[in-house]
């Protein structure tokens, strides 16, 4: 039975009706009557070190992610895609094992969004290849005491890869993981070098505006990039899964890395079109198994749907943390 998609049609709803005559004009794409995707929800496990902003909670806080499972459950998610940087990370990657931990008793599922390491040649590769056995032995494998909650598709580990300088061999880390018990599903953001393609069982949309570039207004949430992405693994890579992105906008001028990149939420409608783009080119009988909102709780570069769909300078202030209010079963 397909699992529930976000969506807002009562909180959409409220944020629209408070924007500008020209944004309501913008009504929902209707949606096709296609089986609904599982959704998912990128999560910052990094909160309460001092490093980042204060979001008011900590990630290593039981009780808040307890909280946030739930609340996550009542909007349609099903789990969370976490940011993860191995050993390199501690704080993060102990968080991750808790969260784990919660999302087992709860009925909850994690996976990992493993960030390349940016090394150089041989070491990156010995890197991933040593992170990775981590992931195995606390979090995935036989071994890992909540090995239920990490999320599998067709009996495999998905294991979500954030590429960064590219210096990671694939075919020797896939090779050494086809070891595992069962081996890991690995999904790239966008496409994947062509030396490594058969390495990746699948890749999944990333926030960006596309070609046409970051617009200094905002003007651009990413179309142009979507329909590419889903018109490309529709045409041309039939025989890997496909997983779409959803984000209510983005801003990083709160980030201590920022580059002052802006895409506006336009009341709310960034995230409806971005939710239903994947409509356009996969019917009932090509479904897409995953959609991936970007993010739940990234403050930082302003994705964060924890508290609500981002509104815009056009909605009334009551409307720009809207909660989410309903989902589409």
């Amino acid at each position: 039975m397909p699992k529930a998609l976000l969506c807002l049609a009562m909180a959409c709803f409220a944020i629209l009706k408070g924007c500008s005559p020209s944004a309501t004009s913008h009504a929902l794409p209707p949606h096709k009557s296609t089986p609904l995707p599982t959704l998912l929800a990128v999560y910052m496990p990094w909160f309460g070190d001092h490093t980042h902003m204060d979001v008011g909670y900590s990630s290593h806080d039981e009780k808040n992610l307890k909280k946030q499972i739930e609340h996550a459950r009542e909007v349609g998610i099903s789990g969370f895609v976490v940011d993860w940087y191995g050993e390199s990370a501690p704080y993060s990657d102990a968080n991750f094992a808790l969260l784990q931990k919660v999302a087992s008793k709860n009925h909850f599922q994690v996976a990992l969004l493993y960030n390349e390491p940016e090394d150089q040649d041989q070491q990156s590769t010995d890197d991933a290849i040593a992170s990775l056995d981590k992931a195995y032995n606390d979090y995935i494998g036989p071994s890992a005491k909540y090995r239920d909650a990490y999320l599998t598709y067709l009996d495999h580990p998905m294991i979500f890869i954030f590429p960064k300088q590219g210096h990671v061999d694939w075919n020797r880390v896939r090779e050494h993981c086809g070891t595992w018990l069962s081996a890991p599903l690995f999904v790239y953001k966008d496409e994947p070098p062509a030396q490594y393609a058969s390495d990746f069982g699948g890749s999944y949309a990333w926030v960006q505006p596309g070609g046409a570039g970051w617009q200094p207004d905002g003007s651009n949430w990413g179309e142009q990039y979507l329909d590419y992405f889903y018109k490309n693994m529709h045409d041309k890579h039939s025989d890997k899964i496909t997983i779409g992105g959803v984000w209510p906008g983005f801003d990083d001028s709160g980030a201590k890395w920022g580059l002052n990149r802006h895409m506006q939420s336009n009341c709310g409608k960034t995230f409806a079109e971005t939710l239903h783009m994947y409509d356009r080119y996969f019917d009932r009988a090509e479904a897409i198994p995953f959609l991936l909102i970007e993010t739940w709780n990234d403050y930082e570069e302003g994705t964060a749907i924890e508290r609500g769909i981002p509104g815009g300078s056009g909605c009334p202030a009551e409307d720009q943390n809207s909660r989410h209010a309903g989902k589409i079963q």
